[in-house]
């Protein structure tokens, strides 16, 4: 399994209306983290009926949670944005 796909397999606990993910890591040649072949930074848009009432980072705390040692092990960096579905 790729990292797309444990990414997402992962945040299916959230169960999520909308997921975008993207993976930006060829923008970050040269920086620190980022590895050949791309899966090392990503941005997501996601939206679930878990963040209604939470503050961004509640929300943001909740991902990482989701993604648990992907954090740690394959993701190096997650820019994040997370709505409940009254906000879009």
């Amino acid at each position: 399994m790729n990292t797309e796909q444990a990414i997402r397999e992962r945040l299916s606990v959230l169960h999520p209306s909308a997921v975008e993910l993207r993976d930006d890591s060829d923008s970050h040649a040269g920086h620190a983290g980022h590895r050949p072949g791309g899966g090392s930074h990503w941005q997501l848009t996601i939206v679930s009926e878990a963040f209604r009432g939470q503050p961004p980072v509640a929300r943001h705390r909740m991902v990482y949670e989701a993604l648990g040692d992907l954090m740690k092990r394959d993701i190096h960096a997650l820019q994040i944005e997370a709505f409940a579905p009254e906000q879009l």
